[in-house]
């Protein structure tokens, strides 16, 4: 790829960074700056606004909306193809069952905290979740006759665990400007150095990606699944226009934090889409572009099946409260107007829907730096066939 196509990689997404901390010149006229920029991790800057039953219902009407999209897709649409040939099945790996006895064994650790163990539950949570993720590709290899991510494609799965750690560190500077729509109330806990924090917390970074690529795997191992959202209406889109579209959210979302917090998600995604669809890189927008909805459902389902277990894993290493921090990574959501309906979970039940958007914008993220960086990205383990 020659400069002046990697400049036009570029220039939209130094945008995304830069137009947050100019439109925050003038939103914040004394400090320029959102209250708490720069603290990291981020804690709470000031409580958000209560419920509002307007703004519940309007989210509300979406996220059934989505729901019937994702249940009753011939309602949009959607017609279906005929199913693949499943793969055939192999035995599960080795690493499958080391997985899974990591994962038990620092689940245990982090929930049941023993004080005999000592300090070792502060590191549990990194740990925790790569024994799953190294068991979920177990499950990938068995459904795929022999291939996962690990066993076919390890450099694909270490660079997706490094671009973890820069996409998770991009949504965290966002969570700035939105007012901390998420915090860590245990980020700076007494019993741990800072610098030992952040370390732990950039380990933490790296398994977000990972966790959803292999999870859109599973999910994409089941042929019925897949043909089940093709053939649907073909979804017309213009770079250009996503991402002028994306650059206002991102100004607005500085001015209206409260009002505007959701296009944290959506302002960077318009942007991203919009650069790729520029340089003709295909994308699961491309995808439906022509009618096929497959690859953009299951990378939504995939991330928002994980965001269960995130939220279900986080909300235990903290509850029933033993009187002190035992979990640095924990977070706490504090987002206006519909943070009501928690079960199990610190994430409000509307909150899960944001997963959606999230993961696909985790799989865009990761093929525009691997476009940049002239990075293999094609997460398919039979090769794209789209």
């Amino acid at each position: 790829m020659n400069p002046t196509n990697k400049w036009a990689l570029l220039w939209p997404i130094l945008l995304t960074l830069l137009i947050p901390l100019v439109a925050a010149w003038f939103a914040y006229p004394n400090t320029h700056l959102p209250p708490g920029f720069g603290i990291f991790p981020p804690i709470q800057t000031s409580p958000a606004p209560g419920f509002s039953l307007l703004y519940f219902l309007v989210v509300a009407a979406l996220a059934v909306l989505v729901t019937l999209l994702l249940l009753f897709p011939k309602l949009f649409g959607i017609q279906g193809a005929t199913p693949a040939p499943q793969p055939a099945k192999k035995p599960l790996p080795w690493w499958f069952w080391a997985g899974a006895v990591v994962m038990l064994c620092f689940w245990w650790v982090m929930w049941a905290r023993p004080v005999w163990l000592g300090d070792l539950v502060y590191y549990a949570f990194s740990p925790m979740w790569w024994g799953f993720i190294v068991m979920l590709d177990g499950i990938v290899y068995r459904r795929n006759n022999g291939k996962s991510l690990m066993a076919t494609k390890p450099a694909l799965l270490i660079f997706s665990a490094l671009i973890s750690v820069v996409g998770w560190g991009y949504f965290e500077y966002y969570d700035y400007f939105v007012l901390s729509n998420w915090y860590y109330p245990n980020g700076h806990m007494a019993a741990l150095p800072h610098s030992v924090i952040v370390v732990l917390f950039l380990i933490a970074y790296t398994t977000v990606w990972p966790a959803i690529f292999e999870w859109f795997n599973v999910l994409n191992s089941f042929p019925k699944l897949v043909a089940r959202y093709q053939n649907g209406p073909s979804i017309p889109l213009s770079g250009n226009l996503l991402i002028i579209l994306g650059c206002l959210i991102i100004g607005a979302l500085v001015f209206f934090p409260r009002l505007m917090f959701w296009g944290i998600w959506i302002g960077p995604l318009a942007v991203i889409i919009g650069v790729l669809l520029r340089q003709s890189l295909w994308s699961p927008f491309t995808a439906m572009t022509q009618g096929n909805w497959a690859p953009g459902v299951l990378i939504a389902l995939a991330s928002m099946f994980n965001g269960f277990l995130w939220e279900m894993w986080n909300f235990g290493s903290e509850h029933p409260d033993i009187g002190y921090p035992t979990n640095p990574n924990y977070w706490i959501y504090d987002i206006p107007f519909v943070n009501v309906i928690h079960i199990f979970s610190e994430m409000p039940l509307l909150g899960y829907f944001g997963y959606l958007p999230f993961g696909a914008l985790v799989w865009v993220f990761f093929i525009w730096i691997g476009a940049l960086f002239n990075r293999d990205t094609d997460i398919y383990l039979n090769g794209n066939p789209n």
